[in-house]
């Protein structure tokens, strides 16, 4: 995975991603879910997302049980937990194997889109791990001067607001210092240099055909009702 330049990767993204969707029955869904957990395992890279994948099965989960409590058959909440999964598993490979700065590039140089909105996407998943620690770090804090979480669900969450306000507060400030030294560097140039390389070689043209081909099979397959 990591030898492939990051538009094969994106466009790899997008292509479980539509398969999630197109397949409309649980053992593919199941066998989807598997390949790409062998494939963040050859990346060497599910050891340090377990609690990730974790967390994805947990929200899975909550979500086959409200598509059953809202009357759907247990087909279909297997469906809805498996594609989710899929959908969002496929992110974790993306982002665990690509450098931000590449898939930057990538997003400006192949797929032409303006370098602002590129920058803004890459940028939130930049900063999607250090919110999360901060969100940990105000957690124990808050906990070493007594906060309880104890209690009813109304009462954990107005507990939680302690939490909530440090953490925005710590996030303006991030937002703050980014947009300053956005500003020192001259962001909204019109002209942009990268120095990753990322422009496709034989074996990324090769991938591309042959996940357009499983797509075309899959929505054949799903218009025959074989998925």
């Amino acid at each position: 995975m990591k030898k492939f330049v990051p538009v094969t990767k994106l466009i790899g993204t997008f292509a479980f991603s539509f398969w999630a969707l197109v397949l409309h029955t649980t053992l593919p869904l199941v066998i989807l879910v598997l390949i790409e957990l062998l494939l963040l395992a050859f990346c060497g890279s599910l050891g340090r997302n377990v609690k990730a994948v974790f967390s994805l099965v947990v929200f899975a989960a909550f979500l086959a049980v409200v598509q059953l409590l809202g009357g759907g058959s247990l087909e279909s909440a297997y469906v809805t937990g498996l594609r989710m999964l899929a959908m969002t598993i496929v992110f974790i490979i993306l982002l665990t194997t690509t450098r931000l700065q590449d898939l930057t590039a990538a997003l400006v140089k192949q797929i032409k889109i303006p370098y602002e909105y590129a920058f803004m996407f890459t940028a939130a998943l930049r900063f999607v791990p250090d919110f999360i620690a901060e969100s940990q770090a105000v957690q124990e804090a808050q906990a070493c001067r007594g906060l309880s979480t104890k209690g009813n669900v109304f009462k954990k969450m107005i507990h939680y607001m302690s939490v909530i306000q440090p953490l925005m507060l710590k996030s303006l400030g991030r937002s703050e210092t980014m947009a300053l030294s956005l500003e020192l560097r001259g962001f909204g140039s019109s002209e942009h240099s990268f120095m990753s390389n990322v422009r496709p070689k034989g074996v990324d043209y090769a991938v591309i055909a042959l996940l357009a081909g499983l797509s075309c099979l899959a929505v054949y397959m799903r218009l025959q009702g074989i998925v």
